[in-house]
């Protein structure tokens, strides 16, 4: 590769399936490595699902997400059916949900979370094992990436609601294992993708509903390439050599 083939635009489509890999398999191990019997012991998905996804804000002391940011981050799924599974949560204690519809951690809830921060701990060092300077420079580059996303969106907010800034920055208290910043560093930047995506098809005059039923072909790959060109921004913090070394550590971790 050279330079020019790893401009900001070009690098942001060429790292989205790298991202969603190394994401999904930390995932998946923390899932099969303890998160599914600690889920059971809080109730259950019925009583947990939402706070998994929302950890990187709602682990965090009076971390909440507000109902736009929420509605962002489930924007391919049926509201009533979210509201819903919400309704559960608060039924079960893990969630509490504010007169504006602002959802935050109960104490059972913060509990829970603290517990999964510890499985993630545990299943990433062991899943990412021998890879320590990998990690170490990707979770660097990666907080370089998220910090100059959050200054580009106060710069320049976009008129579509916004998932990223619902959950970024993510929750990293003291000692933090770089496994678990590994982890929710790449989740939150998959949803400055997703915020990108939702706006090209919106600019595109698609729903959520008729973007997940378009075939492949031309309009598709034009929506995708507008999708790379909103997500590029906070690329550009970072050098040609540091974007293809991103690319090569991803592709070098297991999952």
């Amino acid at each position: 590769m050279n330079t020019v083939e790893l401009a900001p635009h070009r690098i942001a489509g060429l790292l989205a399936p790298a991202v969603d890999r190394t994401f999904r398999a930390g995932i998946l191990a923390g899932r099969d490595g303890g998160g599914a019997e600690l889920s059971q012991r809080y109730g259950g998905i019925t009583a947990t699902g939402f706070l998994v996804d929302l950890r990187t804000r709602l682990a965090a002391p009076g971390g909440t997400v507000d109902g736009p940011g929420f509605a962002a981050i489930t924007r391919y799924q049926d509201p009533v059916a979210c509201r819903r599974a919400v309704d559960k949560q608060v039924a079960h204690g893990m969630i509490y949900r504010g007169p504006d519809g602002a959802l935050s951690a109960t104490e059972r809830g913060a509990a829970f979370l603290a517990e999964l921060y510890q499985v993630h701990a545990e299943v990433t060092e062991e899943l990412w094992a021998g890879h320590d300077d990998r990690v170490a420079r990707l979770v660097a580059m990666l907080g370089r990436l998220l910090s100059y996303a959050l200054v580009l969106a106060d710069e320049e907010p976009d008129p579509v609601a916004s998932a990223f800034a619902a959950l970024a920055p993510p929750y990293e208290p003291d000692g933090t294992p770089s496994g678990v910043l590994l982890l929710n560093r790449l989740s939150t930047l998959r949803h400055h993708r997703a915020d990108a995506h939702a706006a090209a098809w919106t600019a595109a005059g698609h729903t959520a509903s008729s973007i997940a039923a378009l075939p492949a072909g031309p309009e598709r790959l034009a929506i995708e390439l507008e999708t790379d060109r909103r997500a590029a921004g906070p690329y550009a913090v970072l050098s040609a050599e540091e974007r293809l070394t991103m690319l090569a550590d991803l592709a070098a971790l297991p999952g």
